[in-house]
Parts: C-alpha cells; structure tokens; sequence
C-alpha cells in the first residue's frame, strides 16, 4: 500500500509517499517521495510561529509539495481524468477558506490525474488549529478527488514511531520490549508516555505551564538570540563546555524535581533567566555561560524525571521524540546516563532527518491506525483539534 502523508501541525508544510509491506508494526516501509517546507524564516521576525501566517504558508505551500513527493517517487496515473463539475463544486465547497490551495489542487490533478494511492494519513492534532485544518481540508479534498480514505493521525504518535525507525540504515519499526516509555519534547509539549504495548498510549506526566522547547525559545529571546532560540542556546552551551568557561548563574531552580510526581514546570525557569538578567549588558562570554547554565538544569530535570516514570513501571524501553531531540548534546546526555545506570533499558531517539517535524513519521503513524480509515464519503466528517491528547488514541 503506498500511503500519502500530510503534515501541517505548525510551522512545517510536509507531504510524503511511503509504501508499507505487512502489517504493522512488522511492515517494510519504503519512502518514495518527501517534499517538506520549512517557514522558519518567515515567523523569525515574529520571533516565534504566528499562527495566521502559518496557515496562510500551508495553504500556498501544499500543492508544490505533493508535486516534488510525485516526482521523486515517478508516480505516474494511466489517465488524466477531467472533474465533473458536482466534483469540482465540492472540492472548492471543502476548501472555500484557502481558494487558491483548491486552484492549485484541480490544477495539479488536470495535470497528473489520480495517483495510485490506497490511503490518506494526515495529522488532525494536536498543534495549531488554524494550520491543522489546512492539512485536513486538504486531505479531504484529495479524498473526494481520488475516492480514497483518511486516516487522522496524532502527530505526538507520529514523534514516537519515528524514533524507532532508522530512515537511513533500516526499513521497519524496530521491534522494542514493553512497557516502554516515551519522553516527548517540542516547542508545545513535554509529556511522559506510558506504552504497555503497541498504539496503547497513557499520559503519566505533563508540563504544568512552559513546553522544554517555549523555554528554550523565550529564554533564547530574553538573550538577545534569534528565533528558533533551541539551536542557538545549544550552540552556545555547547561553545561554553568546550571552553570550560565558569557559570554566569550556578544556582538556578530545578522546577519541580522533587515534586514525587512526573509532572515539569519550566516556567519558573524562565523567570529565574530573566532575572539573572535583568538590565544586564551580556557578554559573549555571559551568553554562552548562562545558556550553559540554562540547558545544564533542563538536562536535570528531564533526566531525572524520566529515570522516576522508568523505575515507577518497570519500563525496558525508553524513546525520546520532538523537536527538542535534534539537540545531540541533550541525546548523548540521555544515552550516557540510562545505558550506564539502567543496563537493561534501550533508550531510542531519532534519525537527524526525523527529529522535526515531518510527513514521514505521519505516514507510519497511519499505518498503525488503518482501522480508522474514513471512507471518502465519512471523510467530510473528520475535525482538527488543536488540543488532541495522545491517551485518546
């Protein structure tokens, strides 16, 4: 089955061809096609995602990704049907908020007819609602067009398959040993995920106020740093270990580490930032010193965290995933920590390639879920939800 993913959850516009050979989780995965668009550069000035704009970019993006996906994969259909004008009608009905998004979409199928596709994975949360419903009016359209069905999909699920699929040296899911537990980390998120099994997910810990990632932006922010402010406060720390420079704020709070619960709090961080601040002239030196000292307590209480939902259920298995995972000085942290003092634990984090948000990790999140295809006609039906919760999968 050649599953089409779409992804817009928020500041990437992503749509991919995956082929899938078996059944999940022991299926052949081969990615035929990937196109994926990054609209860092236009929200920077924002200093961070505006969600109106984010839709706006979706919406003239999605098309000219699905053709470069087509193309790399040499997808070719054996006829060009024209649209009946009913078809067409409710195409444009689907997307009446986005008109040039449903031009563009006729236009392409004019030009490439109907694509041999047996399914439709697009993610339907969480994120942000304006740019989810661009994807999923998309996939309805698609749906109608190529009378195929729809899978929604949890982008959260989709962050934790692809930690455990090696898009450059493998082609499956890497079989793991339950219960296993996953950390999730983005600029919206910081969740622990309790798996018994496959696709059975329970939320045991969550963020109180700030997502790791938001920390990272808005501390990156009260700095003077650009936006995305994650790789700049890494690459700063970075530059302050290698250099051994001495601590500009020693004695920063570890929110809630001994709460006795799995909960984080990153708010309080923040605020311990900007006051460390405060109307301070920084140095070079300052700034790499502090975002030393800044990612030095995140890795704490990230850490120390998930040892506690480890022990707690005996898990065997820890995956990490998010956005917040392309930072390899945190992996590496991880990875020394947990193989040192749990022996036994497999602790998992994603390719480079997949670390961000992508279509790839969508398309094998569908799979996992086939039994909740909509049908063409259901598909009207589907909603985005900005607040989806992975324990509803």
């Amino acid at each position: 089955m050649i599953i089409l993913s779409i992804e817009t959850s928020c500041d990437e516009t992503a749509v991919s061809l995956v082929e899938a050979v078996g059944d999940f989780p022991n299926a052949k995965y081969e990615i035929l096609g990937n196109g994926l668009w990054s609209q860092i550069d236009i929200h920077r000035e924002y200093g961070g995602v505006f969600p109106a704009l984010a839709k706006r970019e979706h919406a003239a993006t999605l098309v000219s990704m699905l053709e470069k996906a087509v193309r790399e994969a040499g997808l070719k259909s054996d006829y060009t049907p024209e649209i009946d004008p009913e078809t067409e009608s409710k195409i444009r009905t689907i997307l009446e908020r986005e008109p040039s998004l449903a031009d563009n979409l006729i236009t392409f199928h004019k030009e490439h007819g109907t694509m041999p596709v047996g399914a439709i994975a697009v993610t339907a949360g969480p994120g942000l609602e304006p740019a989810l419903w661009v994807g999923v009016n998309f996939a309805k359209a698609l749906a109608l067009l190529w009378n195929v069905s729809v899978i929604p999909v949890n982008h959260m699920e989709g962050h934790i398959l692809a930690s455990i699929f090696d898009i450059e040296h493998d082609d499956e899911l890497t079989p793991i040993p339950f219960p296993a537990v996953s950390l999730l980390i983005s600029g919206g998120h910081t969740e622990l995920i309790l798996m018994k099994d496959w696709i059975h997910y329970e939320k045991i810990g969550q963020t109180r106020d700030d997502a790791v990632g938001e920390a990272y932006d808005k501390v990156a922010r009260l700095m003077g740093l650009p936006y995305p402010g994650g790789p700049e406060i890494s690459k700063l720390a970075n530059e302050a270990r290698k250099n051994n420079l001495p601590p500009y704020k020693d004695d920063l709070p570890t929110p809630m580490l001994h709460s006795g619960d799995l909960d984080f709090s990153f708010s309080g961080l923040k605020t311990a930032v900007r006051y460390a601040i405060a109307d301070k002239e920084l140095s070079d030196t300052d700034k790499k010193a502090l975002a030393r000292d800044f990612e030095d307590v995140v890795r704490t209480v990230l850490i120390k965290k998930t040892e506690m939902a480890i022990n707690q259920y005996g898990a065997e298995t820890l995956i990490i995933g998010g956005g917040v995972s392309a930072n390899q000085w945190l992996m590496n942290e991880f990875k020394s920590y947990f193989l040192n003092s749990h022996k036994g634990i497999n602790v998992y984090t994603p390719s480079p390639g997949l670390a961000t948000d992508n279509s790839i990790m969508i398309a094998l999140a569908g799979h996992a879920h086939l039994d909740k295809a909509a049908n063409p006609a259901a598909a009207k039906f589907l909603k985005a939800k900005g607040n989806r919760s992975l324990s509803d999968e």
